[in-house]
């Protein structure tokens, strides 16, 4: 077993229990499922926008601990100081050490920025989910999902309001989409290896319709890789490791703006 193939077992396991102990009706009662979405389509295209999507992330299955220290709160504040273009949160807890509750405590303070649920999405619920604890953006990764599901759960977060980031490393997962005016996000990192290649999401940018907004995710540590990357199209860009694993992450997230 790869180990994404060990996190969606593990996550459908996970969200079976949390559906038949939480009802639907009372994500749909949560104050904030009633708050309209922030667009991270209209962050990333912005006039001087940053195009950084900074992430929280305490640990991760191939790097381990990251940060177990870092305040959400503090991080978040120290984000929006930074003048990202959105902030990415980690909700998975086995893996990942992220919780939904950082999600919130971030949303309590930060109005301005549209948030990613950065999570393993396996039902629809876990969308419904998203909006009830105030995420404006889901993510929807292809390679470990069918066509019909991205298409399907793509469409019930449109339906809520919210955006959705489609993840691929591969031409294969490319074509799962209808890839037409959508975000799409190449991860660097394999996810079965864990190994990151950026080369390999240049090639495959060149692949994307010129509809879409591009986003290049994992493995980015200098300045420098994202005036590359602008050339081959790229407009987001989700960096979390080299903000985590500092001291200040917020701050480590400034200076790199600083020197773009």
């Amino acid at each position: 077993m790869t180990i994404l193939e060990k996190i969606i077992a593990y996550k459908k396991k996970e969200v079976a229990k949390i559906k038949s102990e939480v009802p639907v009706q009372k994500l749909v009662e949560s104050p904030n499922f009633k708050r309209t979405p922030l667009s991270l389509k209209k962050s990333l295209l912005e006039v001087g926008s940053t195009g950084i999507i900074a992430e929280f992330k305490r640990q991760s299955p191939s790097k381990g601990i990251i940060n177990d220290k870092a305040d959400i709160l503090e991080v978040t504040n120290g984000y929006l100081d930074a003048n990202v273009a959105a902030q990415s949160i980690l909700t998975d807890t086995h893996f990942f050490g992220g919780t939904m509750v950082d999600l919130m405590k971030a949303r309590s303070i930060n109005e301005v920025k549209p948030i990613l649920r950065k999570d393993f999405i396996v039902d629809g619920f876990q969308i419904v989910e998203a909006k009830a604890i105030g995420a404006d953006v889901i993510l929807l990764i292809a390679a470990c999902l069918t066509k019909e599901e991205l298409k399907n759960y793509g469409q019930l977060a449109t339906d809520l309001g919210m955006d959705v980031l489609y993840e691929i490393h591969t031409q294969e997962e490319l074509d799962k989409i209808d890839a037409h005016d959508k975000i799409i996000g190449i991860n660097n990192r394999n996810l079965n290896t864990f190994k990151v290649d950026l080369e390999h999401s240049i090639e495959l940018a060149s692949k994307i319709p010129d509809s879409c907004i591009k986003v290049s995710e994992s493995g980015i540590s200098d300045p420098k890789i994202i005036m590359g990357l602008k050339q081959y199209g790229f407009q987001g860009f989700l960096i979390g490791e080299n903000f985590m694993k500092t001291d200040n992450p917020g701050q480590a997230c400034k200076e790199f703006i600083g020197q773009m």
